[in-house]
């Protein structure tokens, strides 16, 4: 499956740096690609956050302002309680319609 999840989580002050945490099945290799989608995307957008990837396992207890998985995950997250607006991507390697939908909750939290 190749959509995406963004949860925004909440709004951010100006000394704070937003955390974006990309999730996959085991912390490897997909995650590890959409991280570095993420950082290029917001670098081009001139945003300032800590981007980290990991398992789902582990996810479940992190605290982040966006949240970002393929589908089967993102689903596996919302049952675990990760609350906000969530976002599909057809394509995790869609790298314009991911900077859509990150540029989208960027604004939403202020970041944008």
């Amino acid at each position: 499956s190749g959509a995406l999840l963004i949860c925004a989580m909440a709004h951010l002050t100006e000394e704070e740096t937003m955390k974006i945490l990309v999730v996959c099945g085991h912390g490897l290799g997909t995650s590890l690609m959409m991280e570095m989608s993420i950082k290029s995307i917001l670098k081009e957008l001139a945003v300032t956050a800590d981007v980290d990837h990991r398992d789902l396992a582990s996810a479940g207890s992190e605290t982040a302002e966006i949240f970002i998985a393929t589908r089967d995950i993102a689903e596996q997250l919302q049952s675990m309680g990760v609350n906000g607006r969530l976002v599909s991507l057809a394509n995790m390697v869609d790298k314009v319609a991911m900077k859509e939908q990150l540029s989208t909750a960027l604004r939403e939290l202020g970041a944008l």
